[in-house]
C-alpha cells in the first residue's frame, strides 16, 4: 500500500508539472473529464445505490450531471491560468496560481457525483487532487476516480494528477489531513470529519449541516410550492443536505397546505406516528440523525417504525410544537420526513424558520415561497444563511445551476454560521492563489497631507479629515 509520503511525493510532482501547463491544455484535460463522468453517469449512479444502499439511481444520475454538464458549463470559460484580469485604472493585474495537493473529503450520500465535482474543478484550477473514500462507499468512489484519472492523463495531464487511498480509514484520512505536503482539504463529510480537518493545522474548506427551513407566505401559489417541496424532498429519498426539513405556515393558510399536500402524496402522522418515526430517525443522546434512515424510501422508513402507510406515500410529515431534542423531527434528517409548524402570523413563522436554521444548520439555506417582495427582503435579513431561495426547491436550488445562477457544487459552505470560511457554493476561483501586480498609483489625498498635523495631538479627526479631503 502507498504510503501517505509516498503519495504526496508524487503529489508534488503533479502539481510542478501542471505549472507548466497553459490554459489551452488546462482546458482540454477539464473537458477530457466532463466527457468522462458523463458517459459513465448511469453505471456509477446504479453502482453508488448497490454498494450503500442510500438513495434512488435515477436520482443519482441527475447528480452526476449536475456535477459534471452543469459544473463544466459554468467553469469552462473562466480563465485560471496567468492573467486572469487587468485594470488599467487601479494598475493591479491578478494572477492566478494553483494552490497546490489537495486532499478531497468524499460524502457516502452523494459518492461519485462529489468525486466529479472535485476533480473537474480541481483540474481547471491545476491541482492535483487525493480522494479520501468514506468505508461504505469506496467501490463506487475509487471507480469514479479511476475513469477521470484515466481521461485526464489521456488528455495530457500529469501522471498522479488524481490519487486515492486503497484501503479507506479514519487513521490513514486523518494521516493525510496533518501531512505537510497536502496544501488544502475540501471537507465535505460528517460534521465529526469536518472538524477533524479543521483541527488538522491544514486550511480547510468545510460545510455546514443543513436543517432547512421552507417558509410559505399567503401570497404563494401553494400547489406550486407544495409541488417543488415534494419533489425537492423526495430526490434521492430526501439525502442532499440542503432538502428541506421544515415546513412553516401561518393558520389562515394552514389547512389548504396541508390538503395540498395530502393531494402530493403526504402522509401526516399522528401523535404516536411521530413519536415512533423519532425513535428510528434521531439518536436524542448524540443529538444527530441515526444513519438508519438515511436515504432510505418511506415505505422501508415506515416498517421500521412499525407504521401501515398508504400505498403511494411519498413523504412522512408530522406537526409539530416545539424545536428541540425533545422534538426530533425538527432536526436534520435526510430522508423523505418534514416537520410541519404552524404559527400564528408572519412574524412568529420566520421567528420559527430562525429557529429551526439555528437548530443544526445555522448558515446553511432557507427557503421563502411568496410573492410579496418586502416579505421575502424581511425573511432575507432574518435568517442567518448562506443561500436565501425564493420559489426554488432547496435541494436543487442550493445545488446551482438549474433554478438559479449560482455556481453548481456539491461542497456548500456555510459562513461564520455553520463555522466555515466562505458563504460560497465553492467552484474553481476558491482553488487558486491570486497574485496580484500593483503598479504605482500615488494617492494625491495622501501625498499632499501635512504629516505635522497628524503629529499634533491637539488636532481631532474631523479637523484631519477636512484636511485630508480638501487636498483632493
Amino acid at each position: 500500500m502507498v504510503t501517505a509520503d509516498e503519495m504526496f511525493r508524487q503529489a508534488g510532482e503533479a502539481a510542478r508539472e501542471f505549472l507548466r501547463f497553459d490554459q489551452e491544455a488546462t482546458d482540454r484535460i477539464t473537458r477530457a473529464v466532463y466527457l468522462a463522468a458523463m458517459d459513465h453517469r448511469v453505471r456509477l449512479a446504479k453502482m453508488a445505490v448497490e454498494e450503500t444502499g442510500l438513495g434512488i439511481w435515477q436520482d443519482k444520475v441527475v447528480k452526476n450531471v449536475i456535477a459534471s454538464q452543469l459544473v463544466y458549463e459554468h467553469i469552462k470559460r473562466q480563465r485560471t491560468v496567468g492573467i486572469i484580469s487587468e485594470d488599467s485604472f487601479t494598475g493591479i493585474i491578478e494572477m492566478a496560481r494553483p494552490i497546490g495537493p489537495i486532499l478531497a473529503l468524499v460524502p457516502v450520500i452523494n459518492p461519485t457525483s462529489t468525486v466529479f465535482f472535485k476533480i473537474l474543478i480541481a483540474m481547471k484550477s491545476r491541482n492535483p487532487l487525493i480522494v479520501c473514500a468514506p468505508w461504505l462507499a469506496k467501490g463506487c468512489v475509487f471507480e469514479a476516480a479511476r475513469v477521470c484519472h484515466e481521461a485526464a492523463r489521456a488528455a495530457g495531464a500529469p501522471e498522479h494528477c488524481v490519487q486515492w487511498t486503497a484501503k479507506p480509514s479514519l487513521e490513514k484520512t486523518k494521516e493525510l489531513m496533518s501531512h505537510a505536503g497536502v496544501s488544502l482539504i475540501l471537507a465535505t463529510g460528517t460534521g465529526e470529519l469536518v472538524k477533524a480537518c479543521y483541527s488538522s493545522g491544514t486550511p480547510t474548506i468545510g460545510v455546514g449541516a443543513g436543517n432547512v427551513p421552507v417558509y410559505i407566505g399567503v401570497s404563494a401559489d401553494i400547489p406550486f410550492a407544495v409541488r417543488n417541496i415534494m419533489t425537492s424532498k423526495t430526490f434521492d429519498n430526501g439525502s442532499v443536505c440542503a432538502s428541506e426539513q421544515a415546513v412553516v405556515v401561518k393558520e389562515v393558510i394552514a389547512k389548504t397546505v396541508v390538503e395540498e399536500f395530502e393531494r402530493q402524496g403526504a402522509h401526516f402522522l399522528d401523535a404516536e406516528g411521530i413519536e415512533r418515526v423519532a425513535r428510528i430517525a434521531y439518536d436524542r443522546e448524540r443529538g444527530t440523525m441515526t444513519a438508519a434512515v438515511v436515504g432510505q424510501p418511506v415505505s422501508r422508513i415506515a416498517e421500521m417504525a412499525g407504521l401501515r402507510v398508504p400505498a403511494g406515500t411519498r413523504l412522512l410529515m408530522g406537526r409539530l410544537e416545539g424545536v428541540s431534542r425533545n422534538h426530533p423531527l425538527s432536526a436534520e434528517i435526510l430522508a423523505p420526513i418534514l416537520a410541519l409548524f404552524v404559527e400564528k402570523d408572519f412574524e412568529a413563522s420566520i421567528r420559527r424558520c430562525a429557529e429551526v436554521a439555528r437548530f443544526g444548520g445555522a448558515g446553511h439555506t432557507a427557503v421563502i415561497y411568496s410573492n410579496n417582495p418586502e416579505r421575502i427582503q424581511y425573511f432575507a435579513e432574518t435568517i442567518d444563511v448562506a443561500r436565501i431561495l425564493v420559489n426554488t426547491p432547496s435541494t436543487h436550488g442550493a445545488l446551482g445551476g438549474m433554478y438559479n445562477t449560482l455556481p453548481p457544487s456539491f461542497t456548500l459552505s456555510c459562513g461564520s454560521g455553520g463555522k466555515n470560511s466562505t458563504t460560497d457554493n465553492i467552484s474553481v476561483r476558491n482553488l487558486l492563489n491570486i497574485h496580484r501586480i500593483c503598479r504605482r498609483r500615488e494617492n494625491q489625498r495622501w501625498r499632499n497631507v501635512d504629516l505635522a498635523k497628524y503629529l499634533d495631538e491637539t488636532i481631532d479627526g474631523e479637523a484631519i479629515e477636512r484636511e485630508f479631503y480638501k487636498n483632493t
